[in-house]
C-alpha cells in the first residue's frame, strides 16, 4: 500500500515510521515535523555502495547530494558510512566541514558560486570543484595561485539529453544556466584552457541530464556523449582524463502508481557501457562518481501535520486544512508534485474521501494536494505526507514568519531530534 518499505501500519490502527508510531511522534515533538527513517538511508547508501563495487569492480565513489536534504547528522551519517558528499553552496559546504567531513571527497557544484566560495573550497581542500563557466575556472585559477594550492576540478559539461521528454536528442538540453555545452566547442576550449593553467588539476568531466527519471536510457546515452567528449580530448590534448562524473536524477517512488526500477539496474546497464564503449573507443576506464539524493533520502522521510479544520464546499470540493504548508514543502506549488497522504491515527481504515489538502499560510496557492484520496478526517487528526524526505527541509522558508518545524531521526523505533524547531526568537534574531 505504501511507497517505502519503512512505513507500516501497527496494531493500533496507527501509521509507523521505522516502527515508530507516527502519533505518539506527533505527540512527542509537536507539529509540523520531518521524520526520517535513518536505517532506511543507510540502507539506500549501501545499496549504491554494492553496486559500484559489483558493477564497477570498486572503481568509483557514491557521492550524496546534500541539497536533497542537509544538516550535520546526515553529513555524519555519510561520513560513516564512507561516501562523498555534493554541495552546492557555502552554507552547505560549513555544515559539512563542522563535523569533520573529509574535504577531498567533498564535491563543490554552482553555476555562479561567489568568490567567498572558492576561497573557502580552496583553502579547505575541497576534492573536486564542479567548474561551470570560464570566468570560474580564471578566478579559481587566480584564488589557488594566491595560496599557493593546485585546485582539483571537474567541468559541468551539457551532453544535450532530455530525459523528461523521452527525446533523447543530442541537442535537447543546450539552453541552460548549468555547464559548458558541446555544439558550440566551449567545453573543448575549457579543457584546453584548463590544461594550460598552473594551479588548477583537472580530474575529469561531471554531466547531469535531470531529475526523477526512471528510464536508464538517457543514463546510458549519457555515458556514451561523455566519453566520446574523452576521446576527442585525448586525440587533441593527448591527456586521458581519469574521472567521470555522471551525477543523479534516479526515480523513486511517490505514488503508489510508480514503479521506479531497482537502483542496481541503473548501475548494471550504465556501467556496462562505460566499461564497453570506453574499450572501444581506446580510452582507460575512468573512475566513476554518481551523485544520488533523492534516492537516498526522499521515501526515508515523511511529514506530520495536526488538521485544523475541514470545510466542505458542497459540489465544489471539501478542504482538509493542516498546521503546515507551503513553508515547509512548497513542490506542490511549485510544480504539482505529486504525494501520498495518509491519516496516520486512521492508517487502517480506506481511503474514501476526496479533499484537497490546504496549508495555513494566507496564499491561496498554499495546497499540499487537490483532488486525493484521504481517510474521512476531523479536526485534530494526523496526517502523514510520504517521501517528503528530500527537498522539503531544504526548500523550506519563513514565508507568513511561520517557524521551520524540527526534524526528527528514527532507528529502531527509538527517535531523537538531529534539527531543533525553529522558535519566534531566531526568526527575528537579525532584524535591527
Amino acid at each position: 500500500m505504501y511507497v517505502s518499505d519503512c512505513i507500516s501500519v501497527n496494531d493500533c490502527g496507527h501509521l509507523t515510521v521505522g516502527g515508530a508510531d507516527t502519533v505518539k511522534l506527533a505527540k512527542s515533538f509537536g507539529t509540523p515535523l520531518y521524520v526520517f527513517d535513518e536505517n532506511e538511508i543507510r540502507k539506500n547508501i549501501r545499496a549504491f555502495i554494492r553496486s559500484m563495487n559489483e558493477f564497477y569492480n570498486g572503481n568509483g565513489m557514491v557521492v550524496y547530494a546534500s541539497k536533497a536534504f542537509c544538516c550535520k547528522e546526515m553529513c555524519r551519517i555519510c561520513m560513516q558510512e564512507n561516501i562523498g558528499i555534493d554541495v552546492v553552496s557555502g552554507g552547505e559546504l560549513y555544515t559539512a566541514l563542522s563535523v569533520g567531513f573529509p574535504a577531498e571527497k567533498i564535491v563543490f557544484h554552482g553555476n555562479n558560486k561567489t568568490r567567498e566560495e572558492l576561497v573557502a573550497a580552496v583553502e579547505n581542500g575541497v576534492g573536486r570543484i564542479i567548474v561551470d563557466n570560464l570566468t570560474e575556472l580564471e578566478t579559481l585559477n587566480e584564488i589557488a595561485a594566491s595560496q599557493g594550492k593546485t585546485a582539483g576540478i571537474m567541468f559541468r559539461i551539457k551532453p544535450g539529453i532530455d530525459a523528461h521528454t523521452h527525446d533523447f536528442i543530442k541537442t535537447g538540453q543546450i539552453d541552460s544556466k548549468f555547464g559548458f555545452a558541446l555544439e558550440t566547442g566551449e567545453a573543448m576550449e575549457a579543457v584546453k584552457a584548463a590544461l594550460g593553467m598552473p594551479n588548477v588539476k583537472l580530474r575529469g568531466l561531471h554531466c547531469h541530464i535531470g531529475s526523477q527519471i526512471f528510464d536508464i536510457d538517457p543514463f546510458e546515452l549519457a555515458a556514451k556523449v561523455m566519453l566520446e567528449l574523452y576521446k576527442d580530448i585525448k586525440e587533441q590534448t593527448g591527456v586521458e582524463l581519469p574521472e567521470l562524473n555522471l551525477g543523479g536524477g534516479f526515480g523513486i517512488k511517490y505514488l503508489e502508481s510508480e514503479n521506479p526500477k531497482p537502483y542496481g539496474e541503473y548501475m548494471k546497464n550504465v556501467s556496462a557501457v562505460v566499461k564497453s564503449f570506453s574499450h572501444e573507443l581506446g580510452i582507460k576506464t575512468p573512475f566513476v562518481l554518481i551523485e544520488p539524493g533523492r534516492s537516498i533520502v526522499g521515501a526515508a522521510g515523511l511529514t506530520l501535520y495536526t488538521v485544523g479544520n475541514v470545510k466542505n464546499i458542497p459540489d465544489i470540493r471539501t478542504y482538509v486544512s493542516i498546521d503546515g504548508g507551503m513553508g515547509d514543502n512548497p513542490r506542490y506549488a511549485l510544480y504539482k508534485a505529486d504525494y501520498e497522504i495518509v491519516c496516520a491515527n486512521k492508517a487502517n481504515e480506506e481511503r474514501t474521501e476526496t479533499v484537497t489538502v490546504a496549508g495555513k499560510c494566507c496564499e491561496s496557492g498554499d495546497l499540499i494536494q487537490e483532488n486525493t484520496k484521504l481517510q474521512p478526517v476531523n479536526a485534530g487528526d494526523i496526517l502523514a505526507v510520504l517521501s517528503t524526505g528530500a527537498y522539503n527541509y531544504s526548500m523550506a522558508s519563513n514565508y507568513n514568519r511561520i517557524a521551520r518545524p524540527a526534524v526528527v531521526m528514527v532507528r529502531d523505533g527509538e527517535a531523537r531530534v538531529v534539527v531543533k524547531r525553529e522558535t519566534y526568537e531566531q526568526i527575528t534574531a537579525n532584524d535591527v
